[in-house]
């Protein structure tokens, strides 16, 4: 092709604000009032965030509106591909107004929960879950306050009226979460107030991954798929996991999510916390079985909301996410509420970076294969293969040409040492792929044969700066392009 051409492509693609590290873990951070400003945004992204959360749990539509148009702006004016996850706040339970904001509770303290509203007292507290004296039963573990205090259920009237003792008490005060380790709830997976902020999220076509709070089960999922197809949105399904009965349920939710949170806050108090660690690698190769990015999310760097450094703790737990092979790890009030977000990426990207140097030894035995009856077996041998060949001949990249995005989801899964180059001419596509881990986006719109497409593809990357003269690439596509069909070439070539 012409150079001028390439020089024009080159300005269209092109990260201009970020430097090519090659990190491949991504990072995804909460928007909240530390870092809603566009400044503020832009400055996080120069810090290394690939993605944007949206928390529904507080904010206004008004003010998230405001930050995806921000977000928008980010990405039209620096040619990048931000994503944006919308993370539904889900049937949250709670406990209503304690009065002076504080009842102190001791073991063997008696206190009665009601579905009325009202100033909560020893006498009586508000429980928001109106069901809850039906769902329960005598000698259920009772959780409050993300676990500072424990109960026991010794009585329920089936109604209306639950009575707990304390077996471990502390102050308990207005609006605290309840957990529920040991009841089967009715709670739909929606809530009115998800609704409504879905209704919201899919009037915006910008929002690339919708989380689905408090999943159980893959109706769950399916549900949300539903709502989300017939208003005709593109937005894929985020599957947290958090519930003792979505770990029982895990490969059935992998298998119809589209990823998957590890949302290990409200995990580690429902399941015995000893057990976190293992779930969170079981989950993980899981995910990368089934070609499903995953989230590890909460408390990752916690004490930098104050702290202008993380613990060795937290250090060691990013870098542990890492070689576990998360895609993403995420921040929460690190970065929506905490004094230093900017801070807590760079801290972040400097450890994920050091980290990915050791992690490829291990991968070896959890890197997925293509499923011989599935109606998509040759696609995927060829995104393995891709792969596979990259490694052998020492490529420094793979090259994928996507209309869905397919095939980037298999190339990711397969954690190749050589980078993943994905072209598509769908920016929601790129800004959703952005995600996974080791993918690389780039716009590329021009309608031309399958030699002069990998040439131009190619191209770019030399004038990016990414690869050079004699660097090996693997280059896959669909023949013909024009029929936009599935992935069914690999072909090997060097950069001039």
């Amino acid at each position: 092709m012409l150079r001028a051409e390439a020089e024009e492509l080159f300005l269209q693609n092109v990260p201009l604000m970020r430097k090519d590290s090659g990190q491949n873990t991504k990072i995804v951070a909460t928007v909240g009032p530390s870092c809603r400003k566009p400044e503020q945004l832009l400055a996080l992204v120069e810090a290394g965030v690939d993605v944007f959360r949206l928390n529904f749990s507080h904010g206004s539509h008004a003010e998230h509106l405001e930050v995806i148009r921000h977000i928008e702006t980010i990405n039209r004016d620096y040619h990048i591909h931000i994503g944006i996850l919308a993370d539904l706040q889900g049937p949250k339970l709670r406990i209503g107004q304690i009065e002076n904001d504080a009842l102190e509770l001791a073991p063997g303290d008696v206190i009665t929960l009601v579905n009325e509203e009202v100033i909560g007292t020893r006498e009586k507290i508000y429980m928001s879950y109106e069901q809850f004296a039906q769902d329960c039963e005598v000698g259920e573990r009772i959780l409050m306050d993300d676990g500072k205090l424990e109960f026991e259920v010794i009585a329920t009237n089936k109604i209306d009226t639950v009575r707990l003792r304390c077996l471990h008490g502390g102050i308990l005060s207005s609006n605290k979460g309840v957990n529920l380790p040991d009841t089967h709830i009715q709670l739909p997976s929606l809530t009115e107030k998800d609704l409504r902020d879905l209704d919201f999220i899919l009037s915006q076509p910008s929002i690339n991954w919708i989380a689905l709070s408090f999943v159980r089960r893959r109706e769950d999922v399916d549900d949300l798929r539903r709502r989300i197809e017939a208003r005709r949105h593109r937005a894929k399904v985020m599957a947290k996991i958090e519930k003792p009965e979505a770990v029982r349920n895990i490969r059935s939710i992998v298998k119809a999510a589209n990823g998957i949170m590890i949302a290990r806050g409200d995990l580690a108090i429902e399941m015995p916390m000893e057990r976190l660690p293992i779930l969170q690698k079981e989950i993980i190769q899981l995910c990368m079985q089934f070609s499903r990015p995953v989230i590890v999310a909460t408390q990752m760097m916690d004490s930098m909301i104050k702290n202008p450094s993380p613990t060795r703790a937290e250090i060691t737990d990013v870098a542990n996410a890492v070689l576990d092979g998360a895609d993403a790890v995420m921040l929460s009030g690190e970065t929506a509420v905490g004094a230093h977000p900017t801070l807590v990426v760079r801290a972040m990207t400097r450890i994920i970076e050091e980290a990915e140097r050791h992690y490829w030894p291990q991968i070896e035995v959890r890197r997925p294969k293509a499923v011989t009856h599935a109606s998509t077996f040759q696609n995927d041998v060829i995104c393995f293969n891709a792969c596979r060949v990259a490694e052998e001949i020492g490529a420094k990249g793979i090259v994928g040409l996507t209309v869905s995005g397919y095939s980037a989801f298999k190339m990711s899964s397969y954690r190749p040492k050589a980078r993943i180059f994905i072209f598509s001419d769908q920016h929601h596509i790129l800004n959703s792929l952005n995600l996974l881990w080791g993918v690389q986006c780039f716009y590329y719109d021009r309608d031309a044969g399958t030699d002069e497409t990998i040439q131009d593809c190619n191209e770019i990357l030399k004038n990016a700066g990414i690869v050079t003269s004699g660097d090996i690439l693997i280059n896959t596509a669909s023949m013909p392009l024009q029929k936009r069909a599935r992935t069914n070439m690999l072909k090997v070539s060097v950069v001039e």
